[in-house]
């Protein structure tokens, strides 16, 4: 059965519904993000005794891919090594500074041959690549899409753990729907509330388990009406 807490799904309008107010108040909702996402991934890397701390961040343009960028820079500042991969047509600018200061190496050309050669070196893929902004249309596009499918089969035979952010790239926010290749995750890190795509299958199934970071969402969504509820 569904955890109580984890058996309201919200839309990806929704929570931006609820995290506005917040940022207009100059709340840093990404820093609490990205600090609860380091502490599951800091759990993960616990789980497995022969972990060295070794990262692949798959960033992509929006926030998820900042806070997997974040969350790598205190993950460095601990001991862990991490190469960060430009998956979007931009990147959060912040969040890489800040996880090459602490010592990340980027990947600038995103081959899904080389990427998969280090994927089969590592303890940890974090997947920032697409989050709620891609809600109208989850389908990873290039280079993601194939930097995603070369993965699959190194991720099953290896088993480097995957931790999504927020919610597993190419998975609908909304509606769970998976229009394309996905990274399945082990762990699912989301932030605020759960998005309803992760209580509606395949999304639910993709998802891993799913942790919840309290970022302040909270009062906001205490006056809305989720748009999945999960029978408990």
């Amino acid at each position: 059965m569904t955890p109580r807490h984890l058996s309201s799904g919200y839309s990806a309008a929704q929570i931006r519904e609820a995290e506005r107010p917040l940022l207009e108040a100059g709340v840093p909702l990404m820093a609490r993000a990205a600090a609860g996402l380091a502490d599951v991934v800091r759990e993960v890397l616990a789980e497995r005794p022969e972990a060295q701390g070794r990262l692949l961040v798959l960033a992509g343009s929006g926030s998820n891919g900042g806070d997997a960028l974040f969350a790598a820079a205190e993950l460095l500042a601990d001991g862990c090594s991490a190469v960060v991969v430009r998956l979007g047509s931009r990147i959060h600018e912040a969040g890489l500074a800040a996880a090459v200061e602490a010592g990340a190496t980027v990947l600038e050309h995103a081959d899904p041959a080389a990427v998969a050669r280090i994927a089969a070196a590592v303890d940890v893929v974090l997947d920032g690549v697409l989050g709620t902004g891609a809600a109208a249309d989850p389908a990873l596009r290039s280079p993601a899409k194939e930097v995603v499918a070369a993965l699959l089969p190194v991720v099953r035979a290896d088993r480097p753990a995957v931790v999504a952010v927020d919610l597993p790239s190419g998975v609908g926010a909304d509606d769970g729907a998976a229009p394309g290749p996905v990274l399945s995750a082990d762990v699912t890190v989301t932030f605020g509330a759960v998005k309803a795509g992760l209580l509606l299958s395949p999304g639910r199934e993709l998802a891993g388990t799913v942790r919840l970071v309290d970022i302040g969402l909270g009062p906001a969504l205490a006056r809305i009406r989720p748009l999945v509820t999960a029978p408990r």
